[in-house]
């Protein structure tokens, strides 16, 4: 079964940096799509941003020129890259798969917090 483990996240003030890493534990040849949702407090759980296997990548409106997914194939990893945080950026980053067969898996969460 595929395990995706998350590192990153903390508590920072207003216009720091944060990198958060999702590691896949299993064969990538059966992934076509990582990234990451958030989820606010009492909010719903939205996208923040895909890589397809293709390389094609989509952000959220919202975080368009600060933030930045990338991929290590050689290690089944993803990474954001979160620049110039904000408080509204306040949320559980969940990293996620899609495979070949449309299922998707969950990371356990990790939890972002931009306050002064």
């Amino acid at each position: 079964q595929v395990q995706l483990e998350e590192v990153g996240g903390g508590l920072v003030q207003p216009g720091a940096s944060l990198r958060l890493s999702c590691a896949h534990s299993g064969s990538a040849d059966n992934i076509y799509v990582m990234g990451w949702y958030r989820q606010p407090p009492g909010d719903q759980r939205d996208l923040v941003a895909h890589i397809t296997r293709s390389g094609n990548i989509h952000y959220e409106d919202s975080v368009k020129g600060r933030f930045t997914i990338t991929r290590d194939n050689t290690a089944n990893t993803i990474f954001l890259q979160m620049n110039d945080l904000r408080p509204e950026d306040t949320a559980v980053y969940y990293c996620y798969t899609i495979d070949s067969e449309a299922h998707r898996t969950w990371g356990q969460g990790t939890q972002v917090t931009v306050s002064s």
